[in-house]
């Protein structure tokens, strides 16, 4: 077998210090640009793997996994969490659950305080900040050092990684679709996702369904990036206007106000609005009427990411290939939407 190759002999390669391969791979601000991009390539090439134990000798080798969520709140993370924790004790790893809060700042908090740490692996949904500043820079010291990792749902095009996502635009286009086979024209988007790739992959699928379906785009029947304060007051303007027959939540909260809000201006639902959101909670199933949701299934996901992690961890192998597993969705029909034969 091929022995590994170890942070004293990329040193040598390069004839310097260990501790400055050390700084380049932890992406530090004193080594050079030029620096750091030949010795992480070097790193890479080679399959470099930091040893843990080296890392921190007072602890024990290694057996958790990093795990970062926006939001434990929200169901659809919360059922992430119970099937990555499934999957991950059934092999003997330990979880490190943590929560960003949709916070780009305390996401970069978390991914020092882990690196500091001995992790074997790390599962990432990314914060709403993230994604509205595009910055993931806190995540590639992780890749840089050997240390697999596993985006799933909020992913990003930018890491090179193994990720587990729905098809949004497909599913998108479907539920609009929907709507418009039970006579819906005039259909609003609802969103608190900003600038998260999955926001803007929704909004493309509801995009090409009109598109295909030959209705002309209202723009300003479009809410993508709505601030969760201020959200129930915009729905209120734009369903007292009388503008719009039905309304994609792009998540739960964006549906369930919408339909709450739309009870309270006495709106006849399905027959004068249509509502339809993605996560199947618990919500969309005891509001009344019972909301039509997309389910995404949150627990697989969760399971499906985790096992590719252990994959990873146990196979050594955190190569130039990397994989993206899409997972169908689900339309769960309920009393919100006229049924389509």
């Amino acid at each position: 077998m091929k022995r590994k190759i170890s942070l004293d002999d990329i040193a040598k390669h390069f004839k310097v210090s260990k501790s400055t391969v050390s700084k380049a791979l932890n992406d530090s601000h004193e080594i050079s640009a030029r620096t750091k991009a030949k010795i992480i390539a070097y790193a890479r090439e080679h399959k470099y793997r930091p040893n843990l134990n080296a890392i921190n000798l007072r602890k024990e080798p290694s057996h958790s996994v990093g795990v970062i969520i926006p939001n434990i709140l929200n169901y659809f993370f919360a059922q992430a969490i119970s099937g990555i924790e499934k999957v991950l004790n059934d092999h003997g790893y330990n979880m490190i659950a943590c929560i960003s809060n949709e916070s780009h700042k305390k996401e970069v908090a978390i991914t020092e305080m882990l690196r500091k740490g001995a992790i074997s692996g790390l599962l990432v949904s990314l914060a709403e900040e993230t994604g509205k500043l595009n910055n993931i820079d806190h995540f590639k010291p992780f890749l840089n050092k050997g240390i697999p990792m596993v985006m799933f749902d909020r992913v990003s095009s930018e890491l090179n990684c193994d990720k587990v996502t729905i098809d949004d635009s497909k599913a998108a286009y479907n539920a609009t679709e929907h709507l418009i086979k039970s006579g819906c024209k005039r259909i609003a988007i609802v969103s608190l996702l900003g600038d998260l790739e999955i926001s803007k992959l929704r909004i493309n699928g509801y995009h090409q369904c009109l598109k295909d379906h030959n209705i002309d785009l209202d723009k300003s029947l479009i809410f993508e990036k709505l601030e969760k304060s201020f959200m129930e007051v915009e729905i209120r303007k734009l369903l007292s206007a009388g503008k719009v027959d039905a309304i994609l939540g792009l998540e739960e909260e964006a549906g369930v106000t919408s339909l709450l809000t739309a009870n309270s201006l006495g709106i006849k639902i399905p027959e004068e609005l249509s509502i339809i959101c993605f996560t199947n909670g618990v919500l969309p199933k005891y509001v009344r009427p019972s909301l039509t949701s997309i389910s995404q299934h949150g627990y697989y996901m969760g399971e499906r990411a985790a096992r590719q992690l252990v994959k990873r961890i146990e196979q050594n192998d955190n190569g130039n290939t990397f994989e993206t597993e899409v997972i169908k969705t689900t339309m769960i029909e309920r009393e919100s939407t006229v049924p389509v034969a």
